[in-house]
């Protein structure tokens, strides 16, 4: 008997181009030589990272629930929905004199303008693919990230938006209402800048308690960052104790971010994936495991099949283990498919969890937020 096919997919949006993004080597993320080690890395945010997402979904369990579409580079005209002129202008010009670092750890070298202008566009395609009845589930592995781009200026890894983009192209198309719910391990301060002053798009970030970290990152990811104007309200920060781990991300989810999408009713969610929440990940300390990306792509699927007509894109952010990552973002996409049983086990196990100083700052940031958010009152 023939296997069956299965029914729900991930449209998959890719494009080998993105890997000639190299970002260097260096002590860790800095791009220095020391002088007295004979080894250095990798900057974080480097091609294998993804070579291994892009083989386990071809090759892993999963690889009969994913169809694979191609990328496309952005055109300029494109990045001015999100960005300011005058930045891309600066990008422009820094890729045609070589290269330039723009922030602390980010660094545009030779090909990185081409393959941000990758990730934008494939970024926009997937979009399109699910605002055009094309499919339901659109998944963009991309690099360079995105998230902490903002309208004027590059941080933390990112040069543009690709997250922002999309949501606004999402808006452009005719939807009244879209959400952003990011749970890469930093803050998605870029995003949230881009629509701080909008009451059409929810901006929902569950990350690491990690405050600025200079003047390209400016926004602390407090709770009290909520927006301001017409978006004030709108912008959602859940910054969680260090090591929260699989049950307190799911806590937050289930007593924070379920509550505010069914409050505001979006037509479309958008989830900004990034796998440096695992647990064992060099660049975060949340401890997350398959199983909670699993159990977070699970409940992702609940609300947009609740509320977007089952119409959910995903993009690419951080995971640096470049192992684990994979691993974890195959997990994520079990979840989102909402399979059954899980496809792969964990090979690394787990850490012992303890919830209690999650929940305990959870519940205090929900005391916070149906206090002083007027569209959260009520309930």
């Amino acid at each position: 008997m023939a296997a069956s096919v299965p029914t729900d997919r991930i449209d998959v949006f890719w494009d080998e181009g993105m890997l000639n993004h190299d970002s260097g080597i260096g002590v860790f993320d800095s791009g220095m030589d020391p002088g007295f080690l004979d080894v250095l890395d990798k900057h974080p945010e480097n091609s294998d990272r993804v070579k291994n997402m892009v083989s386990i979904l071809k090759r892993g369990p999963i690889s009969p629930y994913v169809s694979w579409r191609p990328g496309r580079h952005a055109l300029l005209s494109e990045l001015l929905s999100f960005h300011s002129p005058e930045y891309i202008n600066e990008l422009v010009e820094a890729d045609k004199e070589g290269g330039k670092m723009l922030c602390a750890g980010t660094f545009l070298n030779p090909g990185s303008w081409d393959a941000s202008l990758l990730a934008a566009g494939t970024t926009l395609s997937a979009m399109k693919h699910v605002l055009d009845g094309l499919g339901k589930i659109a998944y963009a592995l991309v690099r360079p990230p995105g998230h902490h781009a903002q309208p004027t200026q590059a941080d933390g890894y990112c040069f543009l938006n690709n997250a922002g983009l999309a949501v606004q192209l999402a808006l452009n198309s005719g939807c009244v209402k879209v959400a952003v719910i990011d749970i890469d391990v930093h803050y998605g301060n870029g995003t949230a800048e881009g629509f701080y002053r909008s009451d059409k798009v929810l901006t929902t970030s569950l990350h690491m308690n990690h405050g600025t970290w200079g003047p390209s990152h400016p926004q602390n990811g407090s709770i009290d960052e909520l927006g301001e104007g017409e978006g004030y309200g709108y912008n959602l920060n859940i910054p969680l104790p260090n090591g929260t781990g699989d049950r307190g991300y799911v806590y937050a989810l289930t007593e924070l971010i379920v509550p505010a999408i069914r409050k505001f009713e979006p037509q479309m969610i958008v989830l900004v994936i990034g796998q440096d929440s695992s647990a064992f990940d060099p660049n975060g300390r949340q401890c997350l495991t398959m199983e909670g990306y699993r159990e977070i792509g699970r409940i992702v699927r609940s609300l947009v099949d609740r509320h977007c007509g089952g119409r959910l894109l995903i993009v690419q952010e951080g995971g640096y283990h470049i192992t684990y990552s994979a691993y974890c973002l195959h997990a994520a996409l079990e979840g989102v498919l909402n399979l059954p049983i899980p496809l792969l086990s964990d090979p690394i196990a787990y850490y012992p969890e303890d919830e209690g100083l999650a929940v305990e700052g959870i519940e205090s940031i929900k005391r916070f937020q149906k206090d002083i958010i007027p569209f959260l009152k009520g309930d």
